[in-house]
């Protein structure tokens, strides 16, 4: 939700229908806290937690966003990943940890990563899925890793909700005073099978290594590709661009069935000594436009050694995106908007992506963290450069030490020497104060900066400022600088 998330101290519940109940599906530490649990009918929890804050759930989009987590976990980590719902995911890391370090410095990894994308994860590593899946989500660690063999000794103590077990098999043993794993593991099999089913054995067999429990892997989606052999090999330019001009309208008749446009195009050429060569081009927006992708493939032509001759071509969407069908609006009604998308495309295809670009306000005070770089069509948001203030046309890489001095602390330079050049100011306005940003970086919590816009006597301007307020030296090194030029 970005910026219109809740605050982390708000108490949130996440609410849903269970039957023609609506109840509580989850919550956050800070309901938890208040002693919130799930389940809970939502009437019920507000009239007893009045300051909750109630949002619906969306389980569609919780499960898709919990495939794409697996999926990034299956690229990086290990290829049998798959998903525990409604919040969980199961690693079979067996002959893949030594690649991450080790087994704690790969959940150590793991939960850094979550964290970085804003997630509060807890990992555990275990001989079986259910006594992972116990640990990660009622142990009290945030890192577990269970010695071989010692699985028993560390579930005895958890709560039976860690086995999977029914709702109504765990209200059930509830009522009976079983209320953590060691007791229950103790009881006669008979008379729980009986009373509860099969449920109860399965999951503590399979807890404790007794049943194995396989991991289904999520698989991801084929990415669409055709295919082209040829009886004899081919190594003309002309040739080549022919063949790419009938496999580019079989690979978009595919993708139209899907509804996707392609970010990314591969074109694999296997020459007849066994060798690949390989062509990718990249697109701003999703495209399943026949004559673009054609030309941009046709462009990298001159890219391609066919050796002896080539006689297989594979072409991969190996990006796509959903696509909209948009109507084409008539001129008579609205004018339409100039498209330079194709244009992006083609240039970034010859001078790299990294190399086309444009600028994005960021919020801040300091000049030069007030923007980012943006890929060209990025779509635009509502921040804006502060305006309260003029800002130089041209913004120095870094800050420029120059040589300058002032009659007072609030008086701009009477004249500043830069980059061996002595220029007396001949008018100036200011200053304007910029503080430290103390809430990213606690060296920051007292750092002032003074700027001046300045003119010199040959019309030149000028953005310098005074590290530091004029009088105290905490704030500043007191020193002057050059960070921008009007135009």
């Amino acid at each position: 939700m970005g910026h219109d998330a809740p605050a982390p101290d708000l108490p949130l519940a996440l609410v849903g229908r269970e039957g023609r109940r609506r109840v509580v599906l989850s919550v956050d530490l800070a309901a938890r806290r208040l002693g919130l649990r799930p389940g809970t009918p939502v009437a019920k929890a507000q009239a007893l937690y009045p300051d909750l804050l109630f949002m619906d759930a969306d389980p569609e989009g919780d499960r898709q966003g919990l495939e794409k987590l697996a999926l990034w976990f299956q690229n990086r980590i290990s290829p049998l990943v798959a998903t525990d719902p409604p919040d969980g995911l199961v690693l079979n890391t067996t002959g893949a940890d030594h690649l991450h370090g080790g087994e704690r410095t790969m959940l150590i990894n793991m939960i850094h990563r979550l964290s970085g994308a804003g997630f509060r994860a807890k990992a555990a590593l275990a001989e079986t899925w259910g006594a992972a899946h116990a640990l990660a989500r009622y142990g009290q660690a945030s890192l577990t890793i269970v010695p071989q063999g010692d699985v028993a000794s560390v579930l005895s103590d958890l709560p039976i909700e860690a086995l999977r077990l029914p709702p109504r098999s765990i209200e059930g043993l509830i009522a009976l005073g079983v209320s953590r794993i060691g007791p229950l593991a103790a009881m006669p099999r008979a008379p729980l099978t009986l009373r509860f089913g099969p449920d109860i054995a399965r999951r503590l067999d399979q807890a404790f290594g007794r049943v194995n429990e396989a991991i289904i892997p999520i698989r991801p989606v084929d990415p669409v590709q055709v295919v082209r052999n040829f009886a004899e090999p081919i190594a003309a330019a002309e040739t080549i661009a022919r063949s790419i001009g009938k496999l580019v309208p079989v690979l978009c008749e595919k993708l139209d069935e899907r509804g996707q446009g392609v970010r990314r195009l591969d074109l694999l050429l296997h020459r007849v000594d066994s060798r690949t060569e390989a062509v990718r081009v990249a697109m701003a927006r999703p495209v399943r436009d026949i004559k673009c992708l054609t030309r941009l493939l046709c462009e990298k032509i001159e890219t391609i050694d066919p050796g002896f001759g080539i006689e297989r071509m594979v072409l991969i969407a190996a990006l796509a995106e959903p696509m909209d069908r948009r109507q084409t609006a008539s001129s008579l009604i609205e004018e339409e908007e100039s498209d330079v998308s194709d244009l992006i495309d083609t240039l970034a295809n010859r001078v790299g992506t990294h190399a086309l670009y444009r600028f994005a306000a960021v919020e801040s005070d300091l000049p030069e963290r007030s923007f980012c770089r943006v890929p060209a069509l990025a779509p635009e948001e509502a921040k804006d450069w502060p305006d309260h203030w003029p800002r130089p046309t041209r913004l120095l890489p870094r800050p420029e030490p120059v040589q300058a001095m002032a009659e007072l602390p609030d008086q701009p330079p009477l004249f500043f020497i830069w980059r061996g050049v002595r220029r007396k100011v001949k008018c100036a306005d200011g200053p304007e104060r910029v503080f430290g940003e103390w809430w990213k970086d606690d060296t920051e919590l007292t750092i002032a900066r003074d700027y001046f816009r300045v003119e010199d006597t040959s019309g030149e301007r000028f953005w310098l400022y005074r590290a530091g307020d004029g009088e105290h030296g905490d704030t500043g090194s007191q020193a002057w600088f050059l960070h921008g030029i009007f135009g």
